[in-house]
């Protein structure tokens, strides 16, 4: 993967050689960071990148920092603008990544975040798809359990927290599977390693409530207002029993890096007719043509570059 070309970084934007922390930064040592994750879609005929839904991101990013006794600085058009400047200035014209960071920034040994200066970075690099395999993903339950609201808050974005996220998709991909749906410690479906997950059963689109230790996903609550208010289906927020995703009709997950990614096997069990599934190949058209800026009536989702 390519490095970036630029970060913004000690409140400007400088080349991504320059952005450097000590060995000795809180967060590096504790997890005592948050990010996000945007995405910015190149559309070739207008020749114009776009952000998708850039002040949701931030918000959720906002409040992640809040959670971490974080106060920055920026409110969320700030660090829009800051983002867009960023991209300007990169001038990528293609698909990328965009990840910012606010991080505990002082450097010493200690376990605590009041007292402790935030900064905060941002960065974007080139970007395809994250599943190889995202029309007919093979997944795995994982043997590890999702991390509780009440041991790492879930819905935030907290660096530490992704230390459960790698050990999942480590051990299914090393396993031979594209992806894993995790289980919460009551034994529902939880989500995948990085993204939320739906299935469909007899025309209805189920998925796991923000109380079941999911993080609360832009792209998720896109999929569900385009099922809702363009297809017409019924969406159901409960809980997901493990034995359900074996019988139901359709399965894909949902994440900015995943966007909408088929299942179409679940430990060797093929998912409805082993392909992808009627709902998700329209959810997943939709979704690739409302983030280029080709449907006028999601525009308001954008931020033009």
């Amino acid at each position: 993967m390519a490095l970036p070309k630029n970060a913004y970084f000690r409140g400007k934007i400088v080349p991504y050689s320059e952005a450097k922390v000590g060995v000795a930064t809180n967060a590096l040592h504790y997890g005592t960071a948050v990010f996000g994750g945007l995405r910015g879609y190149w559309n070739e005929n207008k020749a114009k990148l776009f952000i998708f839904r850039p002040f949701d991101h931030y918000q959720r990013f906002l409040r992640s920092s809040r959670m971490m006794c974080m106060n920055l600085e920026q409110d969320e058009e700030n660090l829009i603008q800051l983002t867009i400047d960023l991209l300007r200035v990169d001038g990528y014209q293609e698909d990328v990544y965009i990840r910012p960071l606010a991080y505990k920034a002082e450097e010493g040994v200690g376990v605590r975040l009041q007292g402790v200066p935030d900064e905060l970075t941002i960065f974007s690099i080139p970007f395809g798809r994250y599943v190889s395999n995202d029309t007919g993903a093979h997944v795995t339950f994982s043997s590890w359990r999702r991390i509780d609201d009440n041991t790492i808050p879930a819905r935030g974005k907290v660096s530490g927290a992704y230390a459960n996220s790698a050990l999942i998709k480590t051990d299914a991909v090393r396993a031979g599977f594209d992806e894993a749906l995790v289980l919460d410690q009551s034994g529902h479906v939880s989500e995948g390693s990085a993204m939320n997950v739906f299935m469909v059963r007899e025309d209805v689109l189920i998925t796991p409530p923000v109380t079941d230790n999911i993080l609360e996903g832009i792209t998720r609550k896109s999929i569900i207002e385009l099922a809702r208010n363009e297809l017409g289906i019924e969406v159901v927020e409960r809980s997901i029993d493990r034995t359900e995703v074996f019988i139901c009709d359709e399965f894909f997950m949902t994440g900015t890096a995943a966007q909408v990614t088929a299942v179409t096997k679940v430990d060797h069990r093929e998912i409805g007719a082993g392909e992808m599934g009627p709902i998700t190949g329209k959810l997943r058209q939709m979704f690739d043509e409302i983030v280029r800026g080709k449907y006028p009536k999601y525009e308001k989702w954008l931020a033009e570059v």
